[in-house]
């Protein structure tokens, strides 16, 4: 489990065959064979550790085809987070590490002090959405500050632009997007919740 908080900002070495390396001295610095790892929201697990601040992870076809990783090259930049321990403060939201989708950058407009950013995503992902709710993009905790049908906003305060990738990322660039878990489960107990059809119940009150 992660919590969105981004640790520092890695840059890929290579990737080939499902498989990459990645620079991470902060990452690698106490990871293990078998740790997780959130590289750019997507929970991957440390498969070697050559020593001098990268470690590798393998990427299956299915996490490639749905999300934004199978873009990456040499040189990408991608944030990091180690999984959360469980003595330290949760200061983002529970994030999985399970991308839900892959969003599009839609527009950026800058201000003095942040960036309001707004993402298109599909429609059977934006009902999960909430304003003022919470939001993984590219591996950042996020709150969500307007939501449309196909689209939602953040706005990115100086430090998230500073010490993340979404500072330099341009329009059309992909994001991986991880919704809430809470609204999913919420969604899932409200579809399968049992009908009333075959209550017994009169509604009658007051009797004894």
């Amino acid at each position: 489990m992660f919590t969105g908080i981004v640790e520092e900002v890695g840059a890929v070495l290579a990737s080939a065959d499902g498989r990459l390396l990645i620079r991470g001295p902060l990452a690698a610095s106490d990871a293990a064979h078998g740790d997780s790892i959130a590289v750019d929201g997507v929970c991957l697990t440390v498969t070697d550790l050559p020593g001098d601040g990268s470690f590798a992870v393998d990427v299956m076809p299915e996490t490639l085809r749905r999300t934004a990783l199978g873009a990456l090259s040499a040189g990408a930049p991608v944030n990091l987070e180690r999984s959360v321990r469980a003595d330290t403060r949760l200061g983002g939201h529970v994030v999985q590490g399970h991308v839900d989708g892959v969003g599009v950058v839609l527009s950026r407009d800058p201000a003095d002090r942040w960036d309001t950013v707004r993402v298109g995503l599909d429609r059977a992902l934006a009902r999960f959405v909430a304003e003022k709710g919470a939001i993984t993009v590219s591996g950042v905790s996020l709150t969500v500050t307007a939501v449309g049908d196909d689209w939602f906003e953040v706005g990115l305060i100086p430090t998230t632009l500073a010490a993340t990738t979404l500072g330099t990322l341009a329009v059309g660039a992909p994001v991986n997007l991880e919704v809430d878990v809470l609204a999913k489960y919420v969604a899932r107990l409200l579809e399968t919740r049992p009908s009333d059809a075959g209550s017994t119940d009169t509604g009658r009150t007051g009797e004894r």
